[in-house]
């Protein structure tokens, strides 16, 4: 078979390039293991939705590639004290945890999911389209799948998957429609992805206008906005190959928009991800608890700020 392009690449670089954006992971799973959509969580969670009625909660959770994975601990933490978001607004991998989260899904099966999504599941070489190493066509499956194919009018709480409008450059808010292709739009990262074709559009990374999503997370009706911001300073991890270049150039570009984005949040949780990569998908539970661990942190600091807003149990 002829080569191509994409045969120089490193194959853990094509691999990682997906995983980053979907916070997918291959784990220490049976080859040939399918993979089976978990049920969503109950429509009625256990625990108190924080703002209800009034103020109105929301989350907006940053992009991050791998550093995504703290997303997860965060929710871990906010959901063990009795705190549920009323709306979520998710940038990149912030869209697809939030996607994810806001369909009902209790933070537990979304880390259940994030440890064993195969990277063959999300990997789909772009062959015909050269715009891009993947077409996004396997992500937004395996998306809709997991949410057993609900549009995002059909969510547990309002969501919106933050993206990028490739021709004019202006952010557009995907709220309704397929979840999965507003996930692939959020997290299509140029030339990683092909952009993604929406009602006409041709949509690309949300984070190159908005990589941690306050103000849109505000849009859905919040009184009280917490921003996750999994992001760190960018660190020297350009030598390994394409896909780091492209990542180290998405944080050097996004660092002054989300100091700018955190200012506008009425609380800002950071999880310690200075440790970690933006490729390093083999500490993947290292960084969903250092998010636990932020998350538990800002849990005085949340009470203080909503009192009465959580109940155990």
């Amino acid at each position: 078979m002829p080569s191509t392009p994409d045969d120089h690449l490193p194959r853990r670089s094509l691999g990682t390039a997906v995983l980053g954006l979907a916070l997918l992971a291959h784990t220490a799973r049976t080859a040939d293991a399918a993979v089976k959509p978990l049920t969503p969580a109950p429509a009625t969670p256990p625990s108190k939705p924080i703002g209800n009625p009034v103020p109105r909660v929301a989350l907006a959770l940053g992009g991050g590639s791998a550093r995504g994975f703290a997303h997860i601990g965060v929710l871990k933490a906010l959901d063990e004290a009795g705190y549920r978001a009323d709306a979520v607004a998710g940038t990149s991998a912030g869209a697809l945890i939030g996607a994810c989260y806001a369909a009902g899904m209790s933070p537990w099966q979304i880390e259940e999911i994030a440890l064993k999504v195969r990277d063959l599941d999300v990997a789909d070489l772009s062959a015909a389209n050269k715009r891009g190493l993947f077409a996004g066509e396997a992500l937004q499956k395996l998306v809709n799948e997991q949410l057993r194919q609900q549009p995002i009018e059909r969510f547990r709480i309002p969501f919106c998957a933050v993206t990028t409008q490739l021709v004019s450059g202006e952010l557009l808010a995907l709220k309704s429609g397929d979840a999965g292709l507003a996930v692939r739009a959020s997290c299509a990262i140029p030339g990683v992805f092909v952009p993604a074709m929406v009602n006409g559009q041709e949509l690309v990374d949300g984070g190159l206008v908005s990589p941690l999503p306050v103000q849109q997370a505000r849009q859905l009706g919040a009184d009280f906005v917490i921003a996750v911001d999994v992001s760190t300073p960018p660190r020297n991890n350009t030598g390994a190959g394409l896909y780091e270049v492209i990542l180290q150039s998405f944080e050097i570009m996004g660092r002054a928009l989300i100091q700018l984005e955190a200012k506008q949040a009425d609380l800002v949780i950071r999880p310690d991800t200075s440790r970690f990569s933006s490729t390093d998908f083999q500490s993947r539970r290292e960084m969903i608890q250092a998010g636990y661990e932020a998350g538990r942190r800002a849990l005085p600091e949340l009470a203080r700020r909503l009192p009465g807003k959580a109940r155990a149990g």
